[in-house]
């Protein structure tokens, strides 16, 4: 099963992640309710992940999402 990532404001796919990966973020962040499927996502939250935890390939596709700008809210989703 993959895990989409988008842009929680526009619904740009900003592509494809394992569950690993989402599960790395599950622990790193604040989630709302256990049916919450959206992070916060700023630098600091890539700077923080990139410290062992996230593979290189979230990390790069965090880091093309959130530019330069101060952060942005994503969304995922499974899909077959």
């Amino acid at each position: 099963m993959t895990i989409n990532l988008y842009n929680a404001e526009t619904n740009e796919l900003l592509g494809a992640i394992t569950e690993a990966d989402l599960k790395v973020l599950a622990d790193a962040l604040e989630e709302e309710s256990l049916t919450d499927a959206d992070y916060f996502i700023s630098p600091d939250t890539i700077e923080m992940i990139g410290d062992g935890r996230a593979t290189d390939h979230l990390l790069h596709l965090l880091r093309a999402a959130v530019g330069t700008s101060e952060g942005m809210e994503v969304r995922w989703e499974r899909v077959e």
